[in-house]
């Protein structure tokens, strides 16, 4: 899958990165909580540390390393070095705090919120697995670092502004570590899987570059230089779901960003996606989303950053 594949998805499903707390600590710690969200991002700024999630096998964290944690619900995250008892920590969620920590001393830790949309959950969490790990040392992560450093000094800086800049790096750190982490992973079926192969991207350049075309299965077939039977064969088997299916519900996608980020009224909207009336594309829209085109537009304008579904 290639970065600009891969930063169009990461908008449609409308991720976002939310800063939740942190700590920097010296000295043996131990820090654990229940994890509410279904993404969350453990990142070792500073220092070692082991992280333990749900009672799975725990992984090593050093300098840089990031944890996602895909619908767990509690973590145990303990590090330090020194003698005596490890001191209970509880993040703070006042991250301004990180602006004391000793650069050679401490260790820091930072928890990220990871909003997904309705799809996005279908579209992500069912690729990655409970705990990822995403090394700073890697090939694939040799942006991540920057993404970090911009993340924390921004946290750390308290300049004018940085509550919008910690929002955008934020997302760009998890566009980062998406990058990182599906650039080395064998995916399980999904569209993920299916936009990383060669084969089938010309089929889906097409769906993509004009979802509202009425395509039949022989027209994308051929793009991808394949039988019928083949194509969607072999599509089913990547995708998880029929060609057209995949379509119909790419075209939910593009209706949910317009819906969200323009004024355009929904008969244009189904127009422009193919539908052969305003009616027709808002039963599918109730189909897939849950509720009707206005409504969803009235509930994600009305109170976007409450609401974790809201691409």
């Amino acid at each position: 899958m290639t970065d600009d594949q891969l930063s169009e998805v990461i908008d449609l499903v409308g991720i976002r990165g939310h800063v939740t707390g942190g700590f920097a600590v010296r000295g043996p710690w131990v820090s654990r909580a229940s994890v509410d969200e279904a993404m969350k991002l453990i990142v070792m700024v500073r220092g070692r540390s082991r992280l333990t999630a749900d009672g799975g096998e725990p992984i090593v964290l050093g300098p840089g390393d990031v944890a996602i944690l895909n619908d767990r619900s509690w973590l145990e995250v303990e590090g330090g070095a020194g003698d005596g008892p490890r001191r209970e920590i509880v993040p703070d969620p006042d991250t301004l705090l990180l602006r004391t920590a000793d650069a050679d001393h401490d260790d820091v830790v930072i928890g990220i919120r990871v909003d997904l949309n309705r799809v996005g959950r279908e579209l992500l969490l069912q690729t990655l697995p409970p705990v990822g790990h995403v090394r700073a040392a890697d090939t694939e992560a040799l942006r991540l670092r920057g993404a970090l450093d911009l993340l924390i000094a921004e946290v750390a800086g308290g300049r004018p502004g940085a509550e919008f800049a910690i929002r955008q790096h934020g997302r760009l750190l998890v566009l980062e570590v998406l990058r990182a982490y599906l650039g080395r992973l064998e995916l399980p079926p999904g569209w993920l899987r299916a936009l990383a192969d060669e084969q089938l991207r010309p089929a889906l350049g097409l769906m993509h570059g004009a979802p509202g075309k009425p395509w039949r299965l022989e027209e994308l077939a051929r793009a991808a230089a394949m039988s019928r039977t083949s194509f969607t064969e072999r599509f089913g088997s990547l995708a998880g779901v029929p060609p057209l299916t995949y379509l119909s519900r790419w075209r939910m996608l593009l209706a949910q960003r317009a819906l969200r980020d323009s004024d355009v009224r929904v008969g244009s909207l189904a127009s422009e996606l193919g539908y052969a009336s305003e009616s027709a594309f808002s039963s599918a829209f109730r189909r897939q989303v849950g509720e009707s085109p206005l409504r969803y537009r009235s509930r994600v304008r009305d109170a976007p950053s409450a609401d974790p579904e809201a691409p």
